[in-house]
């Protein structure tokens, strides 16, 4: 419990400072698009120096949570940030900026077993990696047709703007791999059938996502972004009696 703890404090700070740098870098762009022109840096209720200031807060308290793992994790961690650091760049640079995102925090799981296992296990990190990685994509282009016309106008790529009317037939081929990857995962850890249902609710949430969602509407790209964590809930629930259960 204290790790799950320990990492769900350090979940938060990671993401909130990944957030202060997007919010730093991106707040000209942010002042051309209609979601996000009250944000406090593109809105100038706060200077950018308020912004990095509250940053390298955000930095120390994520190094003395590192502070607390094994040499092993702080070197993972430490990494981690760093690239935590440059996906509001790719959206300048990529057209894929969504794929990198995922390629970024995803890492956790490997923080996580270095941390409690002090070693990594390649056959059972690797799929569940690469299916956050595909569950971002879903998620996260769904996301980014929230601002698609703003964004292509700004010169801003995104998987949204990319896949364009195409959109969800890789959604599809995104969350298939998802699920098959989880699968893989489930039977490499060796996890017991609890696991299973759980990873089907999973699937029918996720094919329920992309099947209704109205890429036109903003709110609804919001509302299917937010229900992600029922995915998540699925997903922790699932290996959580999958090893309660052996």
């Amino acid at each position: 419990m204290k790790m799950l703890a320990l990492f769900g404090f350090g979940s938060v700070i990671l993401r909130g400072a990944a957030c202060t740098v997007n919010d730093l870098l991106d707040r000209d762009i942010d002042k051309k698009v209609e979601r996000t022109k009250s944000r406090p840096l593109a809105s100038g209720a706060l200077t950018p120096a308020e912004g990095f200031y509250f940053l390298v807060f955000q930095v120390l308290l994520w190094l003395g949570f590192l502070l607390q793992l094994n040499n092993r994790s702080l070197i993972i961690g430490a990494s981690w940030l760093v690239l935590s650091f440059f996906y509001p760049l790719m959206k300048r640079l990529i057209h894929w900026p969504q794929a990198f995102l995922g390629f970024t925090i995803n890492c956790g799981v490997f923080l996580g077993s270095a941390a409690i296992k002090e070693s990594l296990d390649y056959a059972v990190l690797l799929p569940i990696y690469f299916a956050g990685i595909c569950w971002t994509l879903v998620y996260d282009t769904i996301y980014a047709h929230q601002d698609k016309k703003d964004d292509f106008k700004a010169g801003v790529k995104s998987t949204a703007i990319t896949f364009g009317d195409n959109t969800k037939y890789w959604l599809s081929g995104f969350g298939a791999a998802c699920i098959s990857s989880l699968a893989l995962t489930g039977y490499n850890a060796h996890l017991a059938w609890p696991y299973y249902p759980f990873l089907a609710a999973a699937a029918g949430h996720l094919a329920w996502q992309v099947s209704t969602v109205d890429l036109s509407n903003k709110s609804d790209c919001h509302r299917k972004f937010v229900s992600n964590k029922w995915f998540g809930a699925f997903l922790f629930g699932g290996i959580l009696c999958g090893i309660l259960a052996k």
